[in-house]
């Protein structure tokens, strides 16, 4: 079986707030294994939702909507639903006693608009809301399965979880899991994973996706089976041959940062590092500083740094190079990490070029790049960089070709 979840809600679309019902419901149709092939949202419109529902229906068994159950005039969700699967809106004096009940429990007056919220399309399954005013229906039809839940995050995830989850997992016949394992890795971007992995990524049980962010790629192996044992040993050869490929780059799995790894590691080993930045806006000092402050013992010392101007020719490789060992030897810890942000003029038009080194007492790793424009994440992807320099160093990791 297939599903859709339909956000509903015009403060969606104009990114007044974050859409976590949908994650939620997400999170939770994977844990019973039924695959969520479409996420859509769509504004408080009755014909807008009555499109989008529609379509659902033609690509889904089941259709799961969030939000637009109250008692407003812009809360159409029932209309639109009506339109879509060719039902009328019936009342239900059940479903309005239900919330004059709430009402009485509430303290507060019921008022006439509530009454909008006592229908519900022809033949729908009604199911009452004992955390809120907004009762829920699931409408089977011959194309497919329509299931509301409200748009308050509190009252969605309990209806889910006690009604919702319970009638689908009945219905889906053989039970089965989705799980995914993430590895995520820094240093390597995302068409040098897919030149490595391109072929792994072309199978269907499990399958294999990316996933790019600032400075670093996550790789994302998911598996359907009847249980997590059988998911997981699915997954094991395939991530087995990613790590052959890519492992080098690979720095964590999970939600695990590439700061909280470098953190730890220091904190396992003993070791100190002292970190200088030049047009980073202090991205990696503050991403440093917040992982080491989990540790106890940690030593980071924060040394400022001018561009040398002994060599006013020097690249910021070089520069950040100079930096590393002096700012070392300067605080007296095991690494100096060093990283140079520099903008230079080229043919009319900003180059701009970075530098990064990590240096111990006999020895100096070093990376070099440059990007044509100024990009607003450069912070980010410059201090995501520097930390799988010293994450290299730190690990005792090689130091692959510059990728």
């Amino acid at each position: 079986m297939k599903a859709e979840v339909i956000s509903i809600g015009t403060e969606l679309l104009l990114g007044d707030i974050t859409d976590t019902n949908a994650v939620h419901i997400a999170q939770s149709l994977r844990e019973i294994g039924l695959d969520l092939l479409y996420r859509t949202t769509v504004g408080d419109n009755e014909e807008r939702i009555r499109q989008v529902v529609d379509i659902a229906l033609g690509r889904a068994d089941i259709v799961i909507t969030t939000g637009g159950l109250g008692p407003t005039v812009d809360d159409v969700t029932r209309e639109g639903i009506a339109g879509a699967t060719g039902r009328t809106l019936e009342f239900q004096q059940v479903l309005l006693d239900q919330i004059a009940e709430r009402f009485r429990r509430f303290g507060v007056r019921m008022t006439d608009n509530n009454r909008r919220q006592a229908y519900a399309p022809q033949g729908a399954i009604l199911i009452e809301n004992p955390v809120g005013t907004a009762p829920i229906f699931i409408l089977e039809t011959e194309r497919g399965v329509v299931m509301t839940l409200p748009g308050v995050p509190r009252e969605m995830e309990y209806l889910l979880r006690e009604s919702l989850i319970p009638w689908l997992k009945e219905r889906l016949g053989n039970p089965a899991v989705i799980k995914s394992l993430v590895l995520r890795t820094a240093g390597i971007g995302e068409s040098q994973v897919d030149a490595r992995i391109a072929d792994l990524m072309t199978a269907a049980n499990p399958t294999v996706g990316l996933a790019a962010h600032s400075g670093q790629t996550d790789i994302r192996i998911t598996a359907k089976a009847p249980s997590v044992v059988e998911a997981d040993a699915l997954i094991a050869p395939v991530e087995a041959e990613i790590r052959a490929r890519v492992g080098d780059w690979v720095y964590g799995t999970g939600q695990q940062s590439i700061e909280d790894v470098v953190a730890e590691l220091l904190a396992q080993t003993g070791a100190s590092v002292a970190v200088a930045e030049l047009g980073t806006a202090s991205s990696l000092m503050e991403r440093l500083r917040t992982a080491v402050s989990r540790f106890d013992g940690v030593r980071l010392v924060v040394q400022p740094v001018d561009a040398p101007d002994s060599n006013p020719t020097a690249t910021p490789v070089a520069i950040a190079e100079e930096v590393a060992q002096r700012v070392r030897q300067a605080a007296g810890t095991t690494y100096g990490l060093a990283a140079i942000v520099q903008e230079h003029p080229h043919n009319n038009r900003k180059s701009i070029e970075m530098g990064i080194a990590v240096a111990s007492e006999n020895n100096v790793r070093t990376r070099a790049t440059s990007w044509g424009a100024e990009r607003t994440d450069g912070p980010i992807w410059v201090s995501t960089s520097a930390l799988a320099q010293i994450w290299r160093e730190l690990s005792g990791a090689p130091n692959p070709r510059q990728a």
